[in-house]
């Protein structure tokens, strides 16, 4: 894959819709031209211990950030036209699908593509295909699991490493 964008949601609690940081990278050509993330106020807007356990943010943190519809004002013309690629995409697919739907936005049906999948068939020899699995055996030095911007990063490169 030549041109896409990686995309990577974390969620404040077990509701898909929650979505309280993304990271996106741009591929263009094979190569990241640019990159985003932000912080979101998740809908519904409260953290549960475990999903704070795992990207360490809580209401703190996202309290005086944006809504959805304003942060993806400033995505969507970035990911025009492209591809979009996540590890587990049915999880960020869901998420972005899930949110579309709680602020009544017209969901524009992306396609996405999925690095989990792609790394099952293409490294099957891994004790496992999580991302920060994938992306050590591939090169990349993922030193921020679970930041939305580092996922997406991981998540760039594998595609660049393995998908057609």
């Amino acid at each position: 894959m030549l041109d896409f964008a990686a995309i990577d949601f974390e969620t404040a609690n077990s509701e898909r819709s929650s979505v309280c940081s993304v990271g996106v990278v741009i591929v263009r050509g094979g190569e990241i031209v640019d990159s985003f993330y932000s912080l979101i106020q998740p809908e519904p807007n409260y953290y549960n211990y475990w999903c704070s356990q795992v990207h360490g943010l809580c209401c703190d943190d996202t309290d005086d950030a944006p809504i959805f519809p304003e942060v993806w004002k400033q995505i969507e013309p970035m990911i025009e036209g492209l591809p979009l690629v996540a590890h587990n995409s049915p999880f960020d697919e869901g998420c972005l699908r899930a949110v579309f739907r709680t602020y009544q936005m017209d969901y524009p049906d992306y396609i996405f593509f999925d690095t989990l999948r792609a790394s099952r068939r293409k490294l099957p020899h891994l004790d496992n295909h999580q991302l920060h699995t994938v992306a050590a055996a591939l090169g990349f030095d993922l030193k921020h699991h679970h930041h939305a911007l580092a996922d997406a990063e991981a998540c760039a490169w594998i595609a660049r490493e393995i998908m057609d």
